[in-house]
């Protein structure tokens, strides 16, 4: 999506106090109870695996949480400020997505908090796709270091999270699992487009081809111009059907995106959307994929009769 975040003003990143109200984006950010872990993810799709796993011994507070809002741009509040300073353990997603997370953190410092940064934890570094809870295999690994983390900080709960996480795995990720299965199954190859590079990680992990150019797709996710060799090969694609199922981010629809979506609806091309973050906000994650794995799969049927 657009840009990477703004400057955050000095005042607002200071240290202020716990228990203090919270409010903007951030749910609420009174102080846990005491024996409980306070956690605090930058973006609710992290957030929701983070609850998930901790259940009644963490509460999860997280920052990015209304649909409409581009966590790349996003500016922290105080409330924000509030909610970090006091977290044990703080989950970003990193590969220069949040910016603004990594200085509420310095800025708000604490004796023995965990932070765990995605883009450290999987290897990508700033410049690479920043979208990892678009890749199956990269929650997975989280969920094994947030797992992992929640021991480190209580060890005497470590039972607790090893059957929450059973419990996450087995049974609320069991519906999203098998719907990557039987897309990669039946629809393994397909050729595809997409409006940017979110649908990278998810693409491959179902074996999608995508034949929109990687300059575009990065183009849009970083809010630049794309090429006009590029828009070219796009409408190319669409005007020889050349792709089946035309993927777009409904949370970043710009001029071009959106004159590209509305070709590819008149070429009877289906369309399928993906969002940026949870929709509705209160869906857990797994729901959420469900969900556009569902619409993945209704839109993949139509384009290719299988």
């Amino acid at each position: 999506m657009a840009g990477i975040g703004r400057v955050v003003a000095v005042g607002l990143l200071a240290v202020v106090p716990v228990g203090a109200g919270c409010g903007g984006q951030s749910k609420s950010s009174a102080a846990a109870p005491t024996g409980v872990l306070h956690v605090v993810a930058a973006e609710n799709f992290w957030g929701s695996i983070a609850s998930q796993l901790g259940g009644n011994r963490v509460q999860v507070n997280s920052v990015i949480t209304n649909p409409a809002t581009d966590p790349h741009d996003y500016e922290p509040t105080a409330a924000d400020a509030r909610t970090i300073a006091g977290a044990r353990m703080v989950v970003v997603n990193g590969i220069g997505y949040d910016p603004w997370a990594d200085k509420l953190i310095a800025a708000n410092p604490i004796s023995g908090r965990i932070v765990l940064n995605v883009g450290d934890l999987v290897g990508i570094k700033p410049g690479g796709n920043p979208h990892r809870w678009y890749s199956p295999p990269d929650v997975q690994l989280m969920i094994d270091s947030i797992v992992r983390d929640y021991d480190k900080l209580d060890p005497e709960d470590s039972g607790y999270f090893a059957q929450q996480k059973t419990r996450l795995e087995a049974k609320g990720l069991a519906q999203y699992k098998q719907l990557i299965a039987t897309i990669r199954h039946k629809y393994s190859g397909v050729p595809v487009g997409a409006s940017e590079s979110m649908f990278a990680p998810l693409a491959q992990a179902l074996g999608l081809k995508v034949l929109t150019p990687p300059t575009f797709l990065k183009a849009i996710s970083e809010g630049t111009e794309p090429t006009a060799g590029d828009k070219t090969t796009i409408d190319r694609q669409i005007g020889q059907k050349q792709i089946k199922v035309w993927v777009f981010n409904s949370q970043n629809s710009t001029p071009d995106v959106k004159r590209i979506t509305d070709a590819a609806r008149k070429r009877g091309i289906p369309v399928a959307t993906i969002t940026e973050t949870l929709v509705p906000a209160s869906a857990s994650f797994q729901d959420w994929q469900s969900r556009q794995l569902q619409e993945f799969a209704v839109a993949l049927a139509q384009a290719t009769g299988r």
